[in-house]
């Protein structure tokens, strides 16, 4: 991947509904070859889809927070798999290090967050917690 794909990428993630000529105009290339290299980046697995972010994604949940999870034991999955049915998890992340599980969270109200945060840490296996609301987002990926 050179500078000009690079540069491609970041003009993507800046407008994935930009044409083909704008894309060229921006990177100072031709058009064709803006579309040899978005087919060859599909091709190679560096793109691997395009998404959509609707006005309604955002504004669902207008409280946000990632709680960080450690577990004692071996009761991750089940961890894992009672956060997948909570209908305010948005993910959950495995990880390294200090905690095992990054949960996002999204809720209508901060007292909607409480009662879930409380229910989660009660889950048998969950030894401690960690809770961040997130402010802003200044880049959606």
């Amino acid at each position: 991947m050179d500078n000009v794909d690079r540069k491609l990428i970041s003009a993507l993630r800046h407008d994935a509904r930009s044409s083909l000529s704008d894309l060229a105009i921006d990177l100072g290339v031709s058009r064709t070859t803006v579309r040899g290299r978005l087919d060859r980046l599909k091709e190679r697995g560096d793109i691997v889809g395009f998404s959509v972010v609707l006005k309604e994604d955002v504004q669902r949940d207008p409280v946000r927070g990632l709680m960080l999870i450690g577990i004692e034991g071996r009761g991750a999955e089940r961890i894992v798999r009672q956060l997948n049915g909570m209908p305010a998890v948005r993910a959950v992340h495995s990880t390294n290090g200090r905690w095992d599980l990054i949960v996002e969270l999204g809720t209508e109200t901060l007292e909607e967050l409480d009662n879930i945060l409380a229910r989660i840490r009660r889950y048998e296996g969950v030894a401690t917690s960690e809770t961040n609301l997130l402010l802003a987002t200044r880049k959606q990926g």
